[in-house]
């Protein structure tokens, strides 16, 4: 739709400049052989051929205007834009006549709107207004220029506002992931805290279970212990002694008065061996 809109200037100005100068300026035969023979071949769309035949006038006049803005139209149509531009430039700075720069800056503009540089483009197209006002093909272009990079700067801008998006998304996503992280550390905190918590808890009730087991045991030790004693001291259920049976208390008096009564013996023994005894004396020399 673009290529469309945005239209070559026709060959005729090509004629016409090549005209002007054979009449202002005087050129070689040569040379206008040249710009003849590539005329004929751009008007019947060869422009490869045409191009070698500007190039060889070129050749012959290295500052022929007709020659290099011939040059830059043949380029142009082999869409190598960026060398056309450079033609079109060199046309602007050396040529005198107003309407050769116009038709120079418009060809520009048309270069850079096929590499959609659409704010160079409406600059090369107010340079050619400004050197004719007249053109209305290059005021049309000229607005086309500008509808397209209205919608260009606009597309950047929401280029540039999705990437801060994206950003801002993966700011947010790092954000939830450190959360996350940050979370299920937490958790992992809790149920390692969880376990020494329940492990001292099953520690504390395992001792409890002892105490409680060394409790129990030590009440049946008693208890075994005063059935014991009971047995000991022979009483029957009433505290009283059983027939046949002797208190452990009397066992122990009896046991002392034994006792008491082996002493008395031993000594009245000692004393009398004591008495029967021989006193030895000393020697009589």
């Amino acid at each position: 739709m673009m290529l469309k809109i945005i239209k070559m200037k026709n060959i005729k100005y090509l004629a016409y400049i090549t005209m002007m100068l054979l009449v202002s300026v005087a050129s070689n035969a040569q040379e206008r052989e040249f710009l003849r023979n590539g005329n004929d071949k751009y008007e019947n769309k060869d422009f490869t051929e045409s191009e070698i035949d500007y190039r060889k006038a070129i050749n012959e006049n290295q500052n022929s205007v007709t020659g290099h803005y011939n040059l830059g139209n043949s380029i142009f149509n082999q869409d190598r834009n960026e060398e056309a531009i450079a033609e079109y430039d060199l046309v602007a700075k050396q040529a005198k006549n107003k309407v050769t720069k116009a038709n120079a800056y418009h060809n520009k503009g048309n270069a850079l709107m096929k590499d959609k540089k659409f704010d160079e483009a409406v600059e090369a197209y107010k340079n050619s207004l400004r050197n004719n006002p007249t053109d209305e093909e290059t005021r049309y272009n000229l607005a086309v220029a500008k509808k397209e990079l209205k919608k260009q700067q606009q597309q950047q801008q929401e280029n540039k506002d999705n990437k801060g998006d994206k950003n801002k998304d993966g700011e947010n996503n790092k954000d939830n992931e450190n959360k996350e992280g940050k979370d299920n550390k937490d958790k992992e905190d809790d149920k390692k805290d969880d376990k020494k918590d329940q492990n001292k808890k099953d520690k504390e009730d395992d001792k409890k279970d002892k105490d409680n087991d060394k409790k129990d045991q030590d009440k049946k030790d008693k208890e075994k212990d005063k059935k014991d004693d009971k047995k000991d001291k022979g009483t029957d259920k009433k505290g009283e002694p059983k027939k046949g049976q002797i208190s452990k208390s009397d066992m122990q008096r009896l046991l002392k008065a034994l006792e008491n009564q082996e002493n008395e013996t031993q000594k009245k023994v000692n004393a009398k061996k004591m008495k029967g005894k021989k006193v030895k004396g000393d020697k009589d020399w």
